[in-house]
């Protein structure tokens, strides 16, 4: 199945392939989703079958809208499809933009609507694994730490999240754990 992204071209967007996209680095509209349950952050480890970054750990969910598609709708979507999760409240954080090469001269340029949501206690993800391989909870008091001991099993974009946008997207989350 194609999937179409909007994508900026000449200042306007415009439908274009994601894959497409990714290989010639255009700047994208994307979604991100951190998922917490008593000061611990959900990482999931992404499929092998994936097209870049396959096996490094990531943020709950990281996507694409489509093109008619807002960013919660999305990020409510893809928490389904990826993880299972249905229900959990997301509070919209801000809209940030970063550009990373992920391997296989592939490169992400987005501008990304950022998502938090709390999970209920005893309640764990289902993946879906043609999407995530494994699911762990960190806490998020050394994930920054964690993530900088070992840069090679983490997404770019988590490593960018983690240094440059961290006070926003967990701002207001108890660091305890």
């Amino acid at each position: 199945m194609t999937i179409h992204i909007p994508t900026w071209i000449d200042g306007e967007l415009q439908p274009v392939e994601k894959l497409e996209a990714h290989q010639r680095g255009l700047r994208h509209k994307a979604v991100s989703v951190f998922v917490l349950r008593d000061g611990e952050v959900l990482l999931q480890r992404r499929a092998l079958g994936k097209y870049h970054t396959p096996g490094l750990w990531a943020n709950a969910c990281c996507t694409h809208p489509h093109w008619d598609e807002n960013g919660l709708d999305c990020a409510i979507r893809r928490l389904d499809e990826e993880l299972g999760i249905n229900g959990v409240p997301l509070v919209y954080r801000d809209t940030v933009e970063y550009r990373a090469d992920v391997g296989g001269g592939l490169i992400e340029h987005e501008v990304v609507d950022i998502f938090v949501g709390e999970m209920a206690a005893g309640v764990e993800p289902v993946p879906n694994p043609d999407e995530v391989m494994d699911t762990i909870w960190r806490p998020l008091s050394g994930l920054a730490a964690e993530v900088l001991q070992s840069p090679d099993g983490f997404t770019p974009w988590l490593q960018i999240y983690l240094r440059e946008y961290s006070d926003l997207i967990f701002r207001d989350v108890s660091h305890s754990n």
